[in-house]
Parts: structure tokens; sequence; C-alpha cells
């Protein structure tokens, strides 16, 4: 059993930063895909970014160049670093560990860019 432990959200004027975590026990995240996804009030769950076993990354269009995501092997943990944030990167952001077609998800964690 993988268990996932988000931590890092909270409110932030915009333009100003955070930086998400996801620890992660049971399996080591170098062994299959992470992501970062989030839901928005009223909204579908969208996915925000992932990164591969081969540490190759992807990005949401809205993100690119703000958000940068990383993982530390030693560590069994991801990191999202999101700078300039906009009041619409308000969400739950969640951690998604997949492998040979299993999920384990985080339990969440808020995000809120107002002023």
């Amino acid at each position: 059993q993988v268990q996932l432990v988000e931590s890092g959200g909270g409110l932030v004027q915009p333009g100003g930063s955070l930086r998400l975590s996801c620890a992660a026990s049971g399996r080591g995240l170098s062994s299959g895909t992470t992501a970062w996804l989030r839901q928005a009030p009223g909204k579908e769950r969208e996915l925000v970014s992932q990164i591969t076993s081969d540490s190759g990354t992807m990005y949401e269009d809205s993100v690119k160049g703000r958000f940068t995501m990383s993982r530390d092997n030693a560590k069994n943990t991801v990191y999202l670093q999101m700078n300039s944030l906009k009041p619409e990167d308000t969400a739950v952001y969640y951690c998604k560990f997949q492998f040979f077609g299993y999920n384990f998800w985080g339990q969440g964690t808020q995000v809120t860019v107002s002023s």
C-alpha cells in the first residue's frame, strides 16, 4: 500500500509563491508517475503537472513558466514550486502516484490565492 501526504498549502497574495510537498511511503516514487492535480469549487479535477519515472515533466498550459515539479528520490518526495500565483490557482491540490495501472491519492491541500 502506498500512502501519500501532501503539505505546504495555505493563503498567499497574488504574485506570491508556495511550495507543495508530497511525501510517499510504501513504494519509491521513482518507480512510477507522480502527478499534481487540482480541483476548484464547482469545477472538475484537472491535471496540473506530472513527473515520470525517468524524470520527464509536463505542465498544464496555464501554469507553464510559473510552476516547477521536482522529485527527491532520497526523501521519496515530490514538490510543486508555485510562483507568480494567481487567484485562479485557488483550489485543493492533490498528489497522485501511478504504477502498473494502480492509482494512489493523497488527501489534498488547500491553496488560496487572495488579497
